[in-house]
């Protein structure tokens, strides 16, 4: 590929060279920022406990991501042995419970909820209609000793579908009724029961709902350390880009061309042409090396001569890519102007065209009325 030319500049080889360095910087400049954007979204993010520390991480350099990694290890080892002690506690209060169940199932009325209610059997043609969900004690111990995943999860839910087999009874039968009266008393005598344990189940409820909150607040408290070590990363990278740009823009300084009297006299023409936005632009460039020039003034006196050299060039890009992009719309406007034209030619041609055809209709039926054979 040949070596593009760059006015202004020395040989060939120089200009790569700078534009090796500006391919680099660019390629810097892209990574921090999807960088940037990773750490602006978890700051904007309302519910942060959704994102992972994982995909958080996944943006930090390979030694900063290691020193995470063993930190969120540590976590999730913390994390799972809180989770084995509550499900050991838990398991504890099931079993407890289970010798309640066990003391209400082998009471001598508790034969009716032992299994499934026989409707087809029993003729009890209404009964889904009446119960929603039907329950008994033969479902619920197999759901207790379950090992696929769908058990209980924790002692209220038996207690729950406890309460349901005798609830649907009650529902269902009549309060005179031999089972509605024995649904009832077993579940007084559950009931009962259940008030010596329910201390021991709330208890280990509240210490659940403790642990959770402490679990949440330590994934927060770690993803802000993890944005606030990944801020401080990108905020070194970031100076250490300015620092390459500086480094870059005093070498440009230096390998200028020294502008001649005849071009900064082009230069200084040129700028009168510019729009008054444009010019505006203008003198901010010059604005941007020289700290005292005021490019918002009323007034404004441009000595072009006192100028730096890198200012001097960057005007002279600057005005020929306006004038140039000035040129093309005017061009597009002439051209406008001249099909506006010739479509308003068409039209009074043609308009013309109309009123002679019926000026002439007119005369001829005018010639008419006038001829002797009329």
């Amino acid at each position: 590929m040949e070596a593009v030319k760059v006015e202004g500049f020395g040989p060939d080889s120089e200009v790569e060279d700078l534009g090796r360095c500006v391919d680099e910087i660019s390629t810097t400049v892209s990574r921090l920022e999807q960088r940037v954007n990773d750490v602006e979204q978890f700051y904007l993010t309302t519910d942060n406990m959704e994102l992972t520390i994982a995909k958080s991480a996944s943006a930090f350099k390979e030694k900063v991501k290691e020193k995470q990694l063993t930190g969120l290890e540590k976590q999730q080892q913390e994390a799972s042995q809180r989770e084995a002690a509550a499900l050991k506690r838990m398991q504890e209060l099931m079993r407890q419970f289970a010798t309640i169940l066990r003391q209400i199932t082998q009471h001598k009325w508790a034969h009716p909820f032992m299994h499934p209610v026989d409707v087809e059997g029993l003729g009890l043609h209404d009964y889904y209609e009446i119960v929603q969900k039907p329950m008994d004690f033969g479902t619920i111990k197999s759901k207790m000793e379950a090992k696929d995943g769908t058990g209980y999860k924790n002692v209220r839910e038996i207690y729950s579908d406890v309460r349901l087999v005798f609830k649907n009874a009650m529902k269902y039968n009549d309060e005179r009724h031999d089972v509605h009266i024995m649904a009832k008393t077993l579940l007084e005598k559950f009931e009962e029961k259940w008030l010596q344990l329910l201390p021991k189940v709330a208890e280990e409820e509240k210490r659940q709902l403790e642990e959770e909150a402490k679990a949440e607040l330590d994934v927060k408290l770690a993803q802000e350390a993890v944005h606030a070590n990944m801020a401080k990363e990108l905020s070194n990278e970031l100076c250490d880009v300015d620092l390459q740009l500086e480094k870059l823009r005093q070498i440009v300084i230096q390998k200028c061309r020294k502008m001649s009297t005849e071009e900064k006299k082009k230069l200084g023409t040129a700028l009168t042409r510019l729009s008054p936005e444009d010019l505006g632009k203008a003198l901010e460039i010059v604005a941007e090396n020289n700290p005292g020039f005021q490019p918002t003034a009323q007034e404004v006196d441009l000595d072009i001569d006192a100028q730096s050299e890198l200012t001097l060039w960057r005007l002279k890009v600057f005005v020929q890519d306006k004038l140039k992009l000035a040129g093309k719309c005017s061009e597009a406007v002439v051209c406008n102007n001249i099909n506006n034209n010739e479509n308003t030619i068409k039209s009074n041609s043609k308009r013309r065209r109309e009123i002679s055809d019926v000026l002439t209709k007119n005369a001829i039926k005018r010639n008419r009325k006038l001829s002797p054979n009329s």
